[in-house]
C-alpha cells in the first residue's frame, strides 16, 4: 500500500489557497492528485471517500485541500459532508453555521439545488451535511442515497466524500459500493498502529479499493520530510 506524506495543515480554516502556490505543502497536494489520477489502468478514479481509524486524524481537512487541488487543475469538483455525525466542511470552508445538506435532501425536505453551495475555489462546490439525523446509517444506505450519487455522479467530473472514523462506526462501509476507491487517512505518531491495520481490514472485508494512505502530521526535518523539502528548495529558490 503506497504512503502519500501530505505536511498538515495546522489550522482546519486554512486552506491551500491561502498558501504561497510554490509551498511544499501545496506540493504535496498536487501529487497527491496525480497519484489519484494514475491509480487506476482501466477505469478513471471519479468518487473518492476519505476515512481513518479514529477521529481527530485530520482526515476531512486533507480531503477539503485534494479536493482545491483538484479543482485548481480544471476538475468540476463537488465535496461531500457525508460525515453525518460530526460534520466539519462547513466550518473549514467558511460557513459560519451549518446549513441544510445532505441530510435534508434525503428525508425530502430540500433539492440538491436548495443544498449544493459554491466556494471560494473556482470549479469546486459543497454538499454540507445538514442536520444531524438520528439514523446516519441507514440514511447513507438508502435507496435515495444511491440515487442521488448517481444524479452528482453525472454532473461532476470528482466527487470526495468526508465519511466517519471507519473503525467506530459502519458509515464508510455502507457506501463502499459507491465509491471508486478510499484513501485512509493516519497521523504520524498518534494512529495507533493496530487501530490502522483494523481500519484497512475492514475496508478490504467490505470489498473497498483503497488506493493508499496519507500520512498526515510528518514531521518535514525527520525522515522522508527532510529529503523532500531538500530537494523542494533546491528547485524553487531560483525561481
Amino acid at each position: 500500500m503506497a504512503r502519500r506524506r501530505v505536511k498538515e495543515i495546522k489550522n482546519n480554516n486554512i486552506l491551500i489557497t491561502k498558501l504561497d502556490p510554490k509551498s511544499p505543502a501545496v506540493e504535496a497536494f498536487k501529487l497527491l492528485r496525480t497519484n489519484i489520477t494514475y491509480a487506476s489502468a482501466d477505469e478513471p478514479i471519479q468518487v473518492i471517500g476519505f476515512t481513518s481509524s479514529g477521529p481527530t486524524e485530520g482526515k476531512s481537512s486533507i480531503a477539503s485541500n485534494l479536493a482545491v487541488a483538484m479543482a485548481l487543475s480544471g476538475n468540476n469538483v463537488l465535496i461531500i459532508d457525508s460525515d453525518l455525525r460530526r460534520p466539519s466542511l462547513h466550518k473549514i470552508f467558511g460557513l459560519h453555521r451549518r446549513p441544510a445538506g445532505l441530510t435534508e435532501i434525503l428525508t425530502g425536505t430540500k433539492t440538491i439545488d436548495d443544498c449544493i453551495v459554491d466556494t471560494e475555489v473556482e470549479n469546486l462546490k459543497l454538499l454540507p451535511a445538514g442536520a444531524i439525523p438520528p439514523n446516519p446509517s441507514e440514511l447513507l444506505g438508502s435507496k435515495k442515497m444511491k440515487e442521488l450519487h448517481e444524479q452528482l455522479r453525472e454532473k461532476y467530473d470528482i466527487i470526495i466524500y468526508d465519511l466517519p472514523p471507519v473503525i467506530s462506526v459502519t458509515d464508510p462501509l455502507v457506501v463502499s459500493p459507491l465509491i471508486d476507491g478510499y484513501l485512509l487517512v493516519v497521523a504520524s505518531g498518534s494512529t495507533d498502529r493496530r487501530a490502522a491495520v483494523a481500519a484497512k481490514e475492514l475496508l478490504l472485508n467490505a470489498k473497498a479499493n483503497i488506493l493508499g494512505v496519507v500520512l498526515n502530521r510528518a514531521d518535514p526535518q525527520k525522515s522522508y520530510g527532510s529529503y523532500y523539502t531538500h530537494y523542494y528548495y533546491y528547485y524553487h529558490d531560483d525561481e
